[in-house]
């Protein structure tokens, strides 16, 4: 993983001249030698040029891609979009951690269930002990997925800012409804690269 790593942070100038990198991170807990990374297109047309792009990339293949690939276990990847209701967010400062949180919610789609998964969202800001900096919903991918993500300034902020949500009743109550079309839920602590835009 160190490897892995410091690679990244050290050639990943070669895959941004291609398109915009919107975060790149490791994670801490929640699962154990996984990074994750979001990248911006405008439709599907530029991702299929970008990758086009890439293929023909020498120094992004000789540099980056021939180093890293004998370290990667396996690969998974999602199209997905911002939802209406939310635009990307940045921390208020640089430093802190960030939290990728995974909803399996049940089959439907927002039409079903967006209204109260965005209140409990909601309920959870405005208790302001976090902020938020996305909500997509996958359009490829596991369907029905939602990915939040958020950022504290430290994972006991996060902690004492949870365990006092859980004990507001308008979270509580806001939650109960939402959990009612929630199939799984997983959680991720994340550290940003030195590399990453959001830090």
């Amino acid at each position: 993983m160190k490897e892995f790593l410091e690679a990244m942070d050290k050639y990943l100038h070669f895959r941004t001249a291609h398109s915009e990198l919107v975060g790149f991170w490791y994670s801490e807990l929640g699962a154990m030698n996984k990074v994750f990374h979001i990248w911006k297109y405008d439709n599907f047309a530029h991702r299929t040029a970008v990758r086009h792009a890439l293929a023909n990339d020498k120094e992004w293949q000789g540099k980056l891609i021939s180093v890293i690939l004998p370290l990667v276990e396996k690969q998974h990847n999602e199209v997905a979009y911002l939802v209406p209701w939310c635009q990307l967010g940045k921390p208020p400062k640089e430093g802190g951690v960030y939290e990728w949180v995974t909803f399996q919610m049940k089959p439907g789609g927002p039409a079903l269930w967006g209204e109260a998964f965005r209140a409990a969202i909601n309920a959870h800001i405005n208790t302001g002990y976090t902020r938020l900096i996305a909500v997509f919903h996958t359009e490829y991918g596991l369907l029905n997925t939602v990915h939040v993500l958020w950022w504290n300034e430290s994972p006991d902020h996060r902690a004492a800012g949870r365990h006092s949500a859980h004990e507001d009743a308008r979270v509580v109550a806001a939650v109960r409804d939402s959990v009612r079309f929630l199939e799984s839920q997983q959680n991720v602590l994340l550290i940003p690269l030195p590399c990453s835009p959001l830090k």
